[in-house]
């Protein structure tokens, strides 16, 4: 399930609300493990009127069954950063602060215009201090 969103305008709560009621409609999945991912624009930056596209989503094993309303997505293959990210929400923010303003800059990637992504698993909880969730960021090597 997908919404367009800005992070001016960032209803993501709104789009999970959406999902979590439905997601045992989809009867193909492949673990436990939720997707939060984020695709943008060409070109993106971060002006928070930017929109981009924002899925909740679960892995499935093919897209024989696809529920009403739902959508599906294949995730291309690349390189990835993968960061580790411990605390809520807004502890995140630090972390994607760190990652965009420090990590990358510093490193030998820049970033490449794929799907961005979490993964909720099994230590996810919710804006909980000791909530665990990895972050997938797609790289590739500077020119």
């Amino acid at each position: 399930m997908n919404s367009v969103i800005s992070y001016s305008n960032y209803r993501i709560g709104e789009l999970w609300g959406n999902f979590m009621p439905r997601r045992n409609e989809i009867k193909n999945t492949i673990g436990t493990e939720l997707f939060n991912i984020q695709i943008n624009p060409d070109n993106f930056d971060f002006n928070p009127q930017t929109e981009f596209v924002k899925w909740a989503a679960v892995p499935v094993s093919d897209f024989d069954f696809l529920p009403e309303g739902m959508q599906s997505l294949i995730i291309e293959e690349g390189l990835y950063a993968v960061f580790n990210h411990v605390g809520d929400a807004v502890k995140a923010r630090e972390t994607f602060g760190y990652i965009f303003g420090v990590w990358l800059p510093n490193s030998e990637y820049q970033l490449d215009n794929r799907p961005h992504f979490e993964i909720l698993g099994e230590k996810y909880k919710n804006n909980s201090p000791d909530s665990e969730e990895e972050i997938w960021i797609p790289i590739k090597r500077k020119a």
